[in-house]
């Protein structure tokens, strides 16, 4: 999988290059024609297009660079990875095309009113403007086509140069032509068309100026794509156990975006639940944006349906602890609560007595429906005991099967197993009872029979009993 990741991405970088490269080469062949034939014919427009294409040669240059180095993976020092450079170049690219349109209008305004340049239309002129046509339209073409598969906003700028080039060219021929024909029909009026088709030529490229630097500067300044946050909203809030979506936030760097996503869960969800949502959210994330890089924010929220018994596992969860055996009774209409709470053994007793007065004052905050609370502490073993081998003892196996058959609806009982740890013995064996048993009904079975077991054998220091459904019984 990671091998075929890094192949995809290398040859991403190659055709990426590839194209921005046959780019430049094309870009610094028509250039110099343009200028050749453009001075040699004194052709306004001509050299407009000459001056448009050297800026697009100089584009096409930071367009080859900087998708060399936009594909980089992230490092130390850039941790979004690199991007934004391809985001810069268009953002550069915007600049020397302004300058552009401030020269061809400069100078078409004096050509038109202030000094008048003889044109000089010629076949070589006519000629060097189709072919530039027909290379635009083939490059952009190609150039287009990979910013498509790759959604590359440098290489979609070059691809839309070059597709206003081939207008802006045709406006120059439309113009050209004019001039020709006023030559030769005597009509000096027509003279200024050439200037005329040299405003139209920049006022193509302000046009293009003004898509390109709405985009640039939206990726520089971390713009969200039109839309895409709403669409993201819908489909995050879509995905079951998701109480609220409170923040989406999208960046755009070079052709990857990185979503920022902050949602609410049951406050009782476990780590495991919250890891499972966390993964739901990202894909619901990616149907919007594929291969979107998505951080996922879980905030804990209590839900309008809480019990009191939720209530007050929520609490024990804010100190990353779980209370077992919570029984609230209700004691002439006050309620009293009764729970397990486990701690590290290594506490002491006046250490564990404090924490719990703490904890049980923070649930009695948190449900004020709460009269009072009686919790049981028990320690959580922190070491690992060494035990002997398994014992055995017939007698005492014996008493046990006996003890069984006192309660009914206890099937039987097996893998009776007996340890030596520490001096004490422990007891643990598996029971089997009825399928439909309810879970309330299992676990009085179970702490009775644990009970009558002790009862019987004051010896055994702890008795632990495994409940299995009688279709589950492999025996």
């Amino acid at each position: 999988m990671a091998t075929s990741y890094i192949s995809s991405a290398d040859s991403m970088r190659a055709e990426k290059r590839s194209v921005a490269r046959n780019s430049v080469l094309a870009a610094v062949a028509m250039t110099a024609l343009k200028i050749i034939v453009g001075f040699a014919t004194g052709s306004l427009g001509l050299i407009s297009e000459a001056a448009h294409s050297a800026l697009d040669l100089i584009a096409a240059i930071i367009t080859f660079f900087s998708v060399g180095v936009s594909d980089k993976p992230a490092d130390a020092d850039h941790q979004y990875g690199h991007g934004k450079v391809e985001n810069f170049s268009a953002f550069i690219e915007t600049g020397l095309l302004l300058i552009t349109c401030v020269w061809i209008l400069t100078e078409a305004v004096r050509r038109m009113f202030f000094h008048h340049v003889t044109i000089q239309p010629s076949a070589a002129a006519f000629g060097v403007l189709f072919l530039s046509m027909a290379v635009d339209f083939w490059r952009s073409r190609a150039l287009g086509k990979t910013a498509l598969r790759y959604d590359s906003q440098a290489l979609e700028a070059d691809a839309l140069h070059f597709t206003t080039d081939i207008w802006s060219s045709g406006v120059v021929v439309v113009g050209l032509a004019f001039v020709w024909a006023g030559r030769q029909y005597g009509i000096p009026s027509l003279r200024i068309a050439d200037s005329i088709a040299a405003l139209a030529v920049a006022g193509v490229i302000m046009y293009v100026s003004s898509r390109l630097a709405r985009l640039t500067i939206d990726a520089l300044l971390d713009a969200a794509p039109r839309g895409v946050r709403g669409k993201i909203l819908r489909e995050v809030g879509n995905v079951p156990g998701i109480l609220d979506v409170d923040r989406v936030r999208v960046r755009r760097a070079g052709n990857r975006y990185f979503a920022d996503v902050q949602v609410a869960l049951n406050r009782n969800a476990t780590l495991q639940h919250s890891e499972n949502m966390a993964g739901s959210v990202t894909e619901a994330v990616q149907r919007v944006l594929p291969d979107a890089d998505v951080t996922i924010h879980a905030l804990p929220r209590a839900t309008g349906t809480e019990s009191i018994f939720d209530r007050i596992h929520a609490v024990a969860g804010r100190h990353n602890l779980s209370v077992h055996d919570v029984n609230v009774q209700d004691l002439s209409g006050k309620l009293h609560v009764e729970q397990h709470l486990e701690l590290d053994e290594r506490l002491s007793l006046k250490e564990a007595h404090d924490f719990v007065t703490v904890l049980e004052a923070e649930m009695r905050n948190e449900v004020p429906e709460i009269d009072s609370i009686l919790t049981h502490i028990e320690s959580d073993s922190a070491t690992i005991e060494p035990g002997d081998t398994e014992l055995e003892n017939a007698s005492l196996e014996s008493r046990l099967r006996k003890i069984v058959a006192e309660f009914p609806q206890i099937i039987d009982v097996h893998e009776i197993v007996l340890k030596h740890v520490r001096d004490r013995i422990y007891l643990s064996c598996h029971a089997t009872l009825p399928d439909d048993l309810s879970l309330a009904r299992v676990h009085d079975l179970s702490t009775a029979l644990e009970i009558r077991i002790k009862q019987a054998a004051p010896e055994l220091f702890k008795v632990l009993i495994h409940t299995e459904p009688q279709t589950d019984n492999r025996r």
